[in-house]
């Protein structure tokens, strides 16, 4: 089982190196690999727009898909554990419409600042990283508070749906009554993209996601006790609480950094731990944990090149590429889900 897992880290580390040239090489503007090398390792080429292009708008673009994809796809693993559901993930219990609600309520309501709850205004991409925070944190609270009311998962899914109902309520009141311009901004926003985090503003979201990925892999030997239940794993002496609540946190981080910089993006987080765990055949989180943010990684920055439409200078939303690729391996999941063994 370690060999096949150091199989698939040294495959997917291999995959993940070429999609992320690739992403620097092809786009609208074709680039030689040889000069985007040379870009990179600071030498310089012909071309002065090429160098601009990779190192200004492509290298910050494919490194964004490459941490946004591995922290959805985590945030989801974490959801399915922490609730034995293989439906979880950060969309479906309604956790981005948390930090879509929050983003909503400082562009379409407040104008984009927080300065009327502070002695100092608050404004751009940290007010809207702090509502995003916030209102993730808000619904995956309320999740949390009804998984002890309800036992049954399908009950508690149905919940997150309904919680995420609400919360696209009241965003569509805020459109109603919003100008004309915020609106427009807020449905960009909304559209996903890996293209809204800038050089300047790459540390502090690369900060953010590291900070939540590491503490997922903090939380592997918790993880890989509560598959056994939550009985269990108290037995063996795991804080049931203090894990539910660095779950939460670990979730909230990830999920709000990345809708709060690349929008709310679909399906990596629901389909990516599936695929997963067939290819590795196994829940064992020691393994599971680094395959499914390799795995993350690796579907956003495909999704990053498919979103360059061939033979023209045309983007296509990321939301509309993700379902691609995420709803056939979720049907297969479903269609096939007792015979795959995924808590154990």
């Amino acid at each position: 089982m370690y060999k096949r897992a150091s199989l698939f880290y040294l495959s997917l580390a291999l995959l993940l190196f070429l999609l992320f040239i690739g992403g620097l090489a092809y786009g609208s503007v074709a680039i030689p690999i040889g000069d985007v090398v040379d870009i990179l390792r600071g030498k310089e080429v012909d071309t002065v727009a090429w160098q601009y292009i990779v190192s200004h708008a492509r290298l910050p673009q494919a490194i964004t898909a490459l941490l946004a994809g591995a922290s959805l796809a985590t945030s989801g693993l974490l959801l399915q554990t922490l609730f034995r559901n293989p439906l979880a993930g950060p969309s479906i219990l309604g956790i981005s419409d948390g930090a879509n609600l929050g983003v909503a309520a400082v562009m379409l309501y407040l104008g984009g600042s927080l300065g009327q709850f502070a002695d100092w205004p608050i404004g751009g991409y940290v007010a809207v990283i702090l509502a995003a925070f916030a209102g993730a944190c808000v619904i995956l609270g309320l999740i949390i508070y009804f998984s002890a009311k309800v036992r049954n998962n399908v009950m508690l899914l149905i919940i997150g749906i309904m919680i995420g109902y609400l919360a696209s309520s009241v965003i569509s009141i805020l459109n109603y009554y919003a100008s004309s311009d915020r609106v427009h901004a807020f449905v960009m926003w909304g559209l996903g993209n890996f293209s809204g985090v800038s050089l300047s503003q790459l540390p502090f979201f690369a900060v953010c996601s590291v900070a939540g990925l590491l503490l997922a892999l903090l939380l592997i030997k918790p993880l890989n006790a509560l598959l056994l239940g939550e009985m269990y794993a108290a037995n063996l002496g795991v804080p049931i609480k203090r894990t539910r609540i660095l779950i939460l946190l670990c979730t909230g981080l990830l999920t709000a950094t990345t809708t709060a910089f690349c929008g709310p993006i679909s399906f990596i987080g629901l389909a990516v731990p599936h695929v997963a765990r067939l290819l590795l055949g196994t829940s064992n989180h020691k393994m599971l944990v680094p395959v499914t943010m390799l795995t993350g990684s690796c579907v956003a920055l495909l999704c990053n090149l498919l979103l360059v439409v061939p033979g023209s200078n045309m983007i296509l939303p990321l939301n509309a590429v993700t379902p691609m690729l995420g709803a056939p391996v979720i049907i297969y999941v479903i269609v096939n889900r007792k015979n795959i063994q995924y808590f154990n």
